[in-house]
């Protein structure tokens, strides 16, 4: 099949969009605590009603994508993403900021759904790997770059001369950090622009994966492996939200930093070492079996944890980020094991396990509510619960098939 160069670059910029509105949420929570008065238990509903969009669209999504094209499926997730995004900035307060994040959630759901397939389509099967890995580094970049993007807007919205002044009429004066979501309106505008004036191939999913109907969900949730995979999304999630959304409010509350600045620095170190972890993770996968891979870098994502939370101001600035390099194989070999580990309904495993993805909602509420009664650092030993459960996952996975590896002695492959 012939590739079509323009619909990946769009797809890849498509990925840096979602990852550049999605892991801003983290940096900003301690502005957002701040400014509306909130309790742990009350900022915890913010992560909460982005990622149940997750859990609420990622399945009808996949339904309705076999009824209308992937033109009018971006169209619309980016529009209902712009409406999130238009509420927030026009009505700053608390209940318009859960249901902005909801919809906005809810937009990058529907997104997540279509450009995998499209991805395949467009770029060529034989490159899907290839095409896959490089949409996860433009993942990480964008994810390193939205917290100093933050940071730089809450700095300079008042400096005269600034290209960002003429934000400043649209802005409460004590609310800096909504110009981002001016920012995003602005930014979903425009991709809405891109994707409506752009020709989109024709995507024809092989049998196995297309999402099947609900019946074929509910005989999938019958089968305990798909439970237990499912549970490792949901944990999987959990840990690498519950470390960048928390990570800012803990250095301010314990340490002293400024979220602002070292906060939404360390953020973006978190997600930028993540990447680099992405880089040398795929390395070893091609000479270590997987489930090792993952073992071995919970492990050290478990000390780096532990590190942060217990350790002082400087190690934790240190630790915190560092997490983020060992978390980094999690999502990649927890969703391949889970793939490899059924001989059919691929497409349907495939949407109940991006479902999973509600654990960015699930494990927040355990930390707000376990920090409002005993501290941030002890709501956040809760990781240790969600991390233990992916470390398990490297002992009893049994896939069907396991990666291929290279015999570096013997210069052979070996299955």
């Amino acid at each position: 099949m012939k590739r079509n160069y323009y619909i990946v670059a769009l797809i890849m910029l498509t990925f840096f969009v979602i990852s550049f509105l999605t892991n801003i949420i983290g940096p900003l929570e301690p502005d957002i605590a701040k400014d509306f008065n909130l309790s742990l238990a009350l900022v915890s509903l913010l992560p909460f009603a982005f990622f149940i969009a997750y859990g609420v669209m990622s399945i009808p999504s996949g339904m309705l994508i076999k009824k209308y094209d992937e033109k009018r499926m971006m169209i619309a997730g980016f529009t209902v993403a712009f409406f999130g995004s238009l509420l927030l900035a026009l009505f700053p307060n608390y209940l318009t900021a859960v249901l902005s994040l909801f919809l906005i959630g809810s937009g990058m759901a529907m997104l997540q759904v279509v450009i995998n397939p499209l991805l395949r389509t467009s770029g060529g099967e034989e490159h899907y790997a290839f095409n896959s890995v490089l949409a996860q580094l433009i993942f990480g970049a964008a994810s390193f770059l939205s917290p100093l993007a933050y940071s730089y807007m809450v700095r300079h919205l008042d400096d005269s001369g600034s290209s960002l002044s003429s934000f400043r009429s649209l802005i409460p004066v004590n609310l800096p950090w909504i110009s981002l979501y001016w920012l995003f309106a602005v930014i979903c505008l425009l991709m809405i622009v891109i994707i409506f004036l752009s020709k989109f191939p024709k995507v024809e999913l092989k049998k196995d994966e297309e999402a099947g109907p609900w019946k074929t969900h509910v005989m999938l949730f019958k089968k305990r492996v798909v439970i237990a995979f499912f549970i490792g999304m949901i944990c999987y999630v959990g840990t690498e939200q519950g470390i960048s959304y928390w990570m800012s409010q803990f250095l301010s509350t314990y340490h002293g930093y400024d979220p602002q600045t070292t906060g939404a620095q360390e953020v973006a170190y978190f997600w930028g070492l993540m990447t680099a972890g992405g880089v040398v993770g795929l390395l070893l996968l091609k000479i270590m079996d997987s489930r090792k891979v993952l073992v071995g870098f919970t492990i050290l994502a478990l000390v780096c944890l532990t590190l942060g939370l217990f350790g002082s101001a400087k190690i934790a600035l240190v630790a915190f980020p560092l997490a983020g390099f060992f978390a980094s194989v999690m999502y990649p070999i927890v969703f391949s094991l889970a793939l490899n580990s059924v001989s059919e309904n691929h497409g349907s495993f495939s949407g109940i396990i991006v479902t999973g993805i509600i654990g960015g909602a699930i494990v927040q509420l355990i930390i707000g509510w376990l920090g409002n009664h005993f501290g941030l650092r002890a709501g956040m030993t809760f990781l240790y619960i969600t991390m233990g459960y992916i470390l398990s996952i490297g002992i009893w996975a049994r896939p069907i098939i396991t990666n291929k590896t290279i015999d570096l002695f013997g210069n052979r492959e070996k299955v």
